[in-house]
């Protein structure tokens, strides 16, 4: 069956529009739809969140020529990350730095919204990939050589759309709608953790609602942060401070940092309904006014927190890319990260079946995808899900349990090798030649 598209991939956040690049790179072409129109795709509106960068992470976009469009003041980095049992002072905390390695930091902060308005603008009109914006997904049907993607797209102002007559499938309706069909091998769904495309697929999924929900803003204070990030498990409350570059309309000698909390949800709806001096005040007392004195620069955003997990990452036809596959906590701040790890997978698993003349949308040849994906994530998720319950046990026990843990790993360097080693991408055997190597008996 003739098709009109290498790959269709449903969702232009992030990981849709990073694989899109990467496919079209190889020579693949792609159709991406998304549901918004390409107005509120080429300005995102900032939605809060910052996202922390691991190095594989920022090489992924530099690769993809994304890194490259994000303005200066929007690439922060981490120097170091201080996790606290409790908040700040109150009991032993772990240190976790690139100290003796040949590493500058230990990864990067990004605004979720310049990662999005930066990957449109290199998605945007590049060769080999069309993007359908204001477009719904209604279903999906399987045949034995291809998939057919149903879609009805709603025509809104200064949307450019699709040309109708480019379709022989498609229709009109009189509220200005069309709809459409599309045949293509594969088709990825990548559109949020609450996927509608992967109910579409029959694919289940694991989910964890933790019934707590995160707050996230941005607050300009007095000292200097040192680039290092703090994450304070409080016993009702846990507060992360990352540190982010000054802005430029900023004043001269002011900071910046993202403030993240997390609580149960009439907590987080009493902290958002705060007046802004009465918040900046409790966010001083919460982290002991290491930073002096503090000032709300942004709305403040609440989400709720719920993790998911695929049961499934493909299939005869398809494959789950992003928060479709994975939705992670944000403690561990890993969930972008393995949605560009998944992504690198994703695209090597097709690329390396097109380039070989196999089909690629066959379930064999997207298992290696599948199969690698879950190995990285799995633990990942799992330990992040554990981090959470441990560090929000209020009961006495898990209370010891916690700070043995934090005292123990902080004298024990290969758990802090480890973590630098997720981090960086870099093997811990790597970073111990490079510490050895810093030696200075070696520099001799």
């Amino acid at each position: 069956m003739t098709t009109d598209a290498d790959v269709v991939i449903v969702g232009a956040g992030p990981s849709g529009l990073a694989l899109a690049l990467s496919l079209v790179q190889a020579g693949l072409q792609v159709t991406l739809l998304e549901q918004q129109s390409q107005a509120q795709l080429a300005q995102p509106r900032p939605d809060g969140r910052e996202i922390a960068l691991t190095h594989p992470s920022m090489h992924s976009l530099e690769r993809l020529g994304i890194w490259q469009r994000l303005h200066a003041h929007e690439r922060s980095f981490v120097q170091q990350a201080v996790v606290h049992d409790g908040y700040v002072g109150q009991h032993w905390p772990l240190h976790i730095h690139p100290l003796g390695t040949d590493l500058t930091m230990l990864g990067g902060m990004v605004p979720n919204h310049a990662i999005r308005r930066s990957a449109w603008q290199e998605a945007a009109g590049i060769e080999g990939l069309e993007i359908i914006t204001s477009a719904s997904v209604s279903h999906i049907q399987m045949h034995s050589d291809c998939a057919q993607v149903f879609y009805t797209q709603h025509h809104a102002p200064g949307d450019e759309g699709k040309d109708e007559s480019a379709a022989d499938n498609s229709r009109s309706s009189s509220d200005g709608s069309s709809t459409h069909s599309l045949y293509t091998p594969l088709v990825v769904a990548a559109d949020s953790r609450f996927s509608q495309v992967r109910r579409m697929l029959g694919v289940g999924v694991h989910m964890h609602d933790t019934g707590r929900s995160v707050l996230v803003c941005r607050m300009q204070h007095e000292l200097p942060h040192q680039h290092i990030a703090h994450e304070c498990f409080g016993y009702q409350r846990t507060l992360a401070i990352l540190p982010l570059l000054p802005q430029p309309e900023m004043e001269e000698g002011l900071h910046l940092c993202s403030v993240v909390i997390t609580s149960d949800n009439a907590d987080i709806e009493h902290l958002a309904s705060l007046d802004e001096d009465s918040f900046a005040q409790e966010v001083q007392a919460l982290f002991q006014h290491r930073l002096g004195e503090m000032q709300l620069t942004s709305p403040r955003h609440s989400y709720p927190l719920i993790a998911t997990y695929a049961q499934r990452f493909s299939g005869q036809r398809f494959a789950l890319l992003g928060d479709a596959a994975i939705g992670m906590h944000p403690v561990t701040a890993h969930g972008f990260n393995l949605g560009l790890s998944g992504m690198e997978l994703l695209s090597q698993a097709i690329v390396s079946a097109f380039e070989q003349g196999y089909d690629w949308g066959n379930a064999a040849s997207l298992q290696s995808y599948a199969n690698a994906h879950h190995r990285h994530a799995w633990p990942i998720y799992q330990g992040t899900n554990a981090i959470v319950k441990l560090f929000t046990d209020q009961r006495p026990l898990p209370r010891l349990l916690r700070q043995a843990v934090l005292r123990g790993a902080e004298h024990f360097p290969p758990v802090k090798l480890a973590i630098v080693s997720q981090l960086s991408g870099h093997s811990p055997w790597r970073l111990l030649q490079s510490q050895w190597q810093r030696l200075p008996f070696m520099r001799r």
